[in-house]
């Protein structure tokens, strides 16, 4: 039998970590009606919030999260329009880039005196770190209401910021683990936040 070398294994279980993307803390909270007997049954359709553009593929592909959550929830899909009860879904994304708290090159001066003379130094310091980096935060909203009389029977929002090189910053990605971060113990504790790993 061949084995490999040390290092030539270490780069390969380093190549696959690299595949698998880092689940960072998604912030959630939930509101529903005191009854929730109505929740998780009959049919649903997932439609844009008013206001949403409903057509772009991003908000496409957080419907298509959304809808396979409530489907294993216990709804039957419908079709817009259709359907006993509505989840009105918006979707918003923002890019934050922290301002770096100092440069890149830091100069410190000191001196002292005292009986036996005096002395100056002179020191620099250098930030290899490249300081703070560029942020996607993701917020994702979904309202379940009765369609007859629009009242709001369920409401949740999630959160969720990560590194903008991260592979979570893509939307095929983000969408199914916001999802269903959203509606881990659905209905859940109303008026909570919990923090979803």
């Amino acid at each position: 039998m061949k084995f490999l070398p040390l290092s030539v294994a270490v780069l390969g279980l380093a190549a696959l970590s690299g595949c698998v993307a880092p689940v960072g803390p998604v912030q959630v909270t939930r509101f529903h009606v005191p009854d929730v007997t109505p929740l998780g049954k009959g049919a649903i359709a997932v439609e844009p919030a008013p206001g949403v553009d409903g057509k772009s593929l991003e908000w496409q592909t957080y419907q298509i999260a959304v809808q396979r959550q409530l489907t294993l929830l216990g709804y039957s899909q419908a079709e817009a329009g259709q359907g006993a009860q509505v989840a009105e879904l918006r979707l918003a994304k923002s890019m934050s880039d922290p301002a770096r708290r100092s440069g890149p090159v830091s100069v410190g001066v000191g001196g002292s005196t005292g009986s036996y003379g005096g002395g100056l130094g002179i020191g620099l310091g250098f930030n290899l770190g490249g300081g703070p980096r560029q942020q996607v935060q993701t917020e994702l909203g979904v309202m379940i209401k009765d369609r007859a009389s629009a009242h709001t029977l369920w409401e949740g929002r999630a959160s969720f910021d990560v590194d903008a090189k991260s592979p979570l910053a893509d939307t095929a990605l983000a969408a199914p683990k916001m999802a269903e971060a959203l509606f881990k113990d659905f209905p859940g504790q109303s008026g909570a936040t919990i923090e979803v790993k």
